[in-house]
């Protein structure tokens, strides 16, 4: 009989469970996720078979974690794991329907579009980096996630996302504002979100399209690393 991750016996006798329950109970819960779905999205996608291996012991830790190098370098190469409690807020504020197509831009080690795909019916991520892109796709397939297809792209130049509109859109990393080519890309009733703004004030934006009308709040704070190549305001000249 398989015993509920959070009885005291399966959390005992796992020191991973632990750990999982931990994360959920201490870090997600406090930061106002308590979608019943959500966590237990998070309780079933395993976030340790998606961080590289040199930082498996911050899989549970309420950080980014770098896909390269070290933390400090992610302000350089923009490329991590988001922390626990955002992919849990963003997961809890898009509210992915199991009937959904899903576009995410920034495939990373594959762990948000597990998540996604845990609520959706197709997920379609895409990465610039040929690396990540392979390890997103071995981590999906390791972890028995079907419903994901990684491709080599860059999400921000015109004509390369594919096979819209999609019902959500979601960018892993932060933009200076919302891509209006990604918003023509939203089905009627999709949601984008994204982290817009420039440091050290950012703000997670979502938009809801509503036939031709575009509705957007941002209801919380967070700093995210950039994606790469979406437009950069152009310094003040005097």
């Amino acid at each position: 009989m398989n015993m509920p991750l959070n009885t005291p016996f399966a959390l005992a006798s796992d020191p991973i469970e632990q750990a999982r329950y931990n994360m959920i109970e201490q870090q997600i819960r406090t930061w106002l996720v308590h979608d019943a779905d959500v966590l237990d999205t998070l309780a079933q996608v395993r976030r340790e078979q998606f961080v590289p291996p040199a930082c498996s012991a911050m899989a549970f830790m309420d950080l980014e974690i770098p896909l390269h190098g070290a933390p400090e370098d992610i302000a350089r190469t923009g490329q991590c794991m988001l922390n626990p409690k955002v992919e849990a807020r963003m997961l809890q504020d898009l509210k992915v329907q199991k009937n959904e197509r899903v576009l995410e831009i920034g495939a990373g080690s594959g762990y948000m579009a597990a998540l996604l795909a845990y609520r959706a019916h197709h997920v379609v991520t895409l990465e610039i980096n040929p690396e990540l892109a392979e390890m997103a796709r071995e981590n999906l397939d390791s972890a028995g996630v079907t419903n994901v297809t990684v491709r080599l792209a860059d999400g921000a130049q015109p004509g390369t996302v594919p096979d819209g509109p999609f019902d959500v859109i979601v960018l892993s990393g932060s933009v200076a504002t919302v891509p209006q080519e990604l918003l023509a890309q939203l089905r009627d009733g999709g949601r984008l979100a994204a982290f817009t703004g420039q440091d050290p004030v950012m703000r997670a934006t979502f938009v809801q399209r509503t036939g031709d009308r575009f509705v957007t709040t941002e209801p919380w704070d967070m700093n995210s690393p950039r994606l790469l190549n979406f437009p950069e305001p152009q310094p003040f000249k005097f």
